[in-house]
């Protein structure tokens, strides 16, 4: 079994459930008392939505790149960035590090297909739903069309993930709002719906709704484990 390297604290909220989902993952396939070799760099998530609503990009890749050469210092095999938004600065921590980086667009787009979904719904912080990094890398390396909700549906699924979700409130109000607008991406033509923050499955699950729903955080913590477990 390979050592998975974890940069979490973004936020820790979700940095849990892959906890949970990677050592389940092990313990499935290994059974007994197997758990998972985990090194895991946890950062002040405050000091990266500093950063974030500021724009300055430049500085969480300086801050998330020495955490993940931390992270193979310890002896990681590989690493997995536990947050669908900063895979923005995914490519600056690759270039700081020799270990591979599993992105969880890829691992995500390749659960898409095997479904056979060509054009699919995503939900995340506006970064997440509106910039290139994450809907690109769908389309043009995966050839999947992603759709976004309205701009006003977007101002509050960012806000209740920061505001919300983050610090552990779970609102039966915003759940409805979230499901609104999944049912509304659903008449646009999206044959599912990517819940593409990894707290957003902490919000809305897949009972709550007929729309398939692809939970990133279970997608990237389900590869990571295939990855850990290949050379065994």
């Amino acid at each position: 079994m390979e050592t998975i390297g974890m940069l979490g604290g973004m936020s820790w909220e979700s940095t849990t459930s892959y906890y949970q989902e990677i050592n389940n993952g092990i313990k499935d396939a290994l059974g007994g008392l197997n758990s998972a070799k985990i090194c895991l760099f946890s950062v002040n998530f405050d000091e990266i939505e500093t950063l974030q609503h500021e724009g300055n990009w430049q500085a969480t890749a300086e801050i998330l790149s020495d955490a993940a050469r931390s992270v193979e210092a310890g002896g990681a095999d590989f690493l997995i960035i536990c947050t669908n938004t900063m895979h923005k600065v995914a490519s600056e921590i690759e270039h700081a590090i020799s270990i591979p980086v599993l992105h969880i667009a890829d691992a995500t787009a390749e659960k898409l297909k095997e479904n056979k979904v060509t054009r699919v719904g995503l939900l995340g912080t506006k970064f997440t739903m509106e910039q290139d990094f994450y809907r690109g890398r769908l389309q043009q390396h995966h050839g999947i069309e992603v759709l976004i909700p309205e701009q006003a549906d977007r101002d509050v699924i960012h806000d209740v993930i920061y505001n919300e979700l983050c610090v552990g409130k779970i609102e039966a109000s915003s759940r409805a709002y979230y499901l609104n607008v999944i049912n509304w991406l659903y008449e646009q033509g999206a044959q599912a719906v990517i819940l593409g923050c990894t707290e957003i499955a902490l919000l809305v699950k897949q009972e709550h709704t007929s729309v398939a729903l692809y939970d990133t955080t279970k997608i990237h913590a389900e590869a990571a484990v295939s990855y850990a477990l290949a050379s065994s």
